[in-house]
């Protein structure tokens, strides 16, 4: 698989796939009223991942600029550890585009689940908050 390519997660392999970028544990601080995991939370730890990611393949700070085709499959429930994976889409003139997925392995299973995925962009920036080029050498070798 290509950089550029983005795997279909309801036909890939019941493994992730992608750059390991963040694992944390589900904690009971992370819950709503019925006791599984806020979306929010998870969305954050996506986006805490892909950010660490873009920062890496543009070498420089990234923000984000958009979310866009999240599907949260699975609940996540407390004491899941949650594992984000990303994989580059693509790296235009200042921005990132990164494929994230969340995995879970709860405390009886011994694989991983997917429970969310989505594209995030992220664009590079400068010292001071400003657009800057992606190094696109460095894009190619994530």
């Amino acid at each position: 698989m290509t950089d550029t390519q983005v795997r279909d997660p309801l036909n890939a392999a019941a493994e992730p796939g992608g750059d390991l970028c963040i694992r944390t544990l589900a904690m009971p601080a992370d819950t709503n009223a019925n006791g599984d995991i806020f979306g929010g939370w998870l969305l954050s730890q996506m986006d805490v991942g892909g950010g660490v990611f873009a920062s890496k393949v543009a070498k420089s700070r990234t923000v984000t600029v958009a979310v866009e085709a999240m599907n949260f499959r699975k609940p996540v429930y407390v004491g899941d550890l949650v594992s984000v994976h990303a994989t580059l889409v693509r790296a235009g003139r200042t921005s990132i585009t990164v494929h994230l997925e969340a995995w879970v392995l709860r405390r009886e299973e011994s694989r991983s689940i997917l429970v969310t995925d989505g594209n995030f962009t992220y664009v590079a920036i400068d010292d001071h908050g400003r657009p800057q080029p992606v190094q696109r050498d460095q894009a190619i070798t994530t």
